[in-house]
C-alpha cells in the first residue's frame, strides 16, 4: 500500500489520496434493510469491513465513505461505530428522519459524532416524487447547513424536478448527486428518450454551482451484457456537465457486485476517464472526495491516509 502525502516532495505538491466516495457495509440481522430480500441472492449476507479492506489495498485505495443503506438513525449509529473502529473509513454519510418534527435536534445529535460528514434521506424509494420539495423539509436543510454537512441525493429522473426546486431554495448547501442520478442504462435506454430526459436533468443539476456528482453505481443501472461502450455516452456526459473538477468516483461496493467485481468498474472508470490529465484523474479519484467531504468538514485527508496505511502494515 503506497503512503501518499506523509513525505511531500520540496519541489511537488504531495498527490491527493485515492478515495472510494461510496461504499455499504452491513449486517442482516439489524433488519432494517427492507430492500435487501433474498432475491439478491449475491449481497443478501452480511459485508464487514475485512470483505473490503483486500480490495482496497490491491487497488490502492486510502480511505473510503461508508454511506447508509437503511432508513434509520440506528443503521447510521450502527455505521459511525462501525468507522470508529476501521481506520480506512474516513467518514459516514448518515440518514435522518427530515420529516420529523424534531428533524433538527436529531440532526444535531448524530452530527456530535465527528465521523458523520453527511445524511441521505433515501427519495427515491419514497413514493412522493416532488418529496425533497416540502417547504417542511427546511430546518431539516438548515440543520445540516448549520452543522457543515453535506446532503447526498439519492434520486433518478422522477426527483430531479424536486431537488432542482429544492437548489433554487438552498444554494450554500453542498449537494452530492448518488450514482449520477441513475441513468437508464439498459440498451433500451442508451437509445431511447429516458436518455435524453436525464441528459437534460443533469445539465440542469450542473449549473448549480454548489452541486458535485458521483461518478458510481453506473453499472447497476445497466443490463448484465454491459461493457464500456455501454457506460460511455453517461460518463461522457457527466464529465461535459460537472467537469473533472465536480466529479467523484465511488464503487458502490458492494451493490455494484451485482454486474461487476470491484476491480472491474474501478478499471471500467478508469479506462472511460483515460484521455484526462493526470491531476484531472486524481481529483476524480480521490482529490475531489477529500475537499467535499473531509477538508471542508475539517478533517485532515494526509492524516487519514497515514493512519489507513499505517492499520495495514
Amino acid at each position: 500500500m503506497a503512503t501518499r502525502m506523509t513525505s511531500p516532495s520540496p519541489s511537488k505538491p504531495p498527490a491527493p489520496p485515492r478515495i472510494d466516495s461510496h461504499q455499504h457495509l452491513w449486517r442482516l440481522d439489524r433488519g432494517d434493510y427492507g430492500w435487501l430480500t433474498p432475491a439478491l441472492e449475491a449481497i443478501h449476507r452480511d459485508f464487514a469491513p475485512a470483505d473490503l479492506a483486500p480490495l482496497l489495498a490491491t487497488h490502492d485505495i486510502d480511505a473510503t465513505i461508508l454511506v447508509q443503506a437503511a432508513p434509520s438513525e440506528a443503521e447510521t449509529r450502527f455505521l459511525l461505530e462501525t468507522a470508529a473502529a476501521t481506520p480506512f473509513v474516513a467518514g459516514v454519510v448518515g440518514w435522518a428522519d427530515f420529516a420529523a418534527p424534531d428533524a433538527p435536534a436529531r440532526i444535531a445529535a448524530l452530527a456530535a459524532d465527528p465521523l458523520l460528514v453527511g445524511l441521505r434521506p433515501m427519495a427515491q424509494d419514497i413514493p412522493d416524487p416532488h418529496w425533497l420539495a416540502r417547504p417542511e423539509l427546511a430546518p431539516a436543510f438548515a440543520a445540516l447547513r448549520e452543522h457543515n454537512l453535506v446532503f447526498d441525493a439519492l434520486v433518478k429522473l422522477p426527483q430531479i424536478p424536486a431537488l432542482l426546486t429544492l437548489l433554487e431554495r438552498e444554494k450554500e448547501l453542498p449537494v452530492v448527486i448518488d450514482h449520477g442520478a441513475k441513468p437508464d442504462l439498459t440498451s433500451t435506454g442508451v437509445a431511447g428518450a429516458d436518455l435524453s430526459a436525464w441528459r437534460d436533468g443533469i445539465a440542469k443539476l450542473a449549473a448549480k454551482p454548489n452541486t458535485v456528482c458521483k461518478l458510481s453505481g453506473l453499472v447497476t443501472e445497466a443490463g448484465p451484457d454491459w461493457t464500456d461502450a455501454t457506460l460511455a455516452p453517461a460518463v461522457a456526459h457527466l464529465l461535459a456537465c460537472f467537469g473533472p473538477e465536480r466529479l467523484l468516483w465511488g464503487s458502490d461496493w458492494p451493490v455494484a457486485t451485482l454486474r461487476a467485481p470491484y476491480a472491474e468498474w474501478l478499471a471500467t472508470a478508469e479506462r472511460l476517464t483515460a484521455t484526462l490529465s493526470d491531476a484531472e484523474r486524481a481529483a476524480i479519484f480521490g482529490g475531489n472526495a477529500a475537499r467535499v467531504y473531509l477538508t471542508k468538514h475539517g478533517r485532515n485527508p494526509a492524516k487519514i491516509v497515514s493512519d489507513s496505511s499505517s492499520s495495514r502494515g
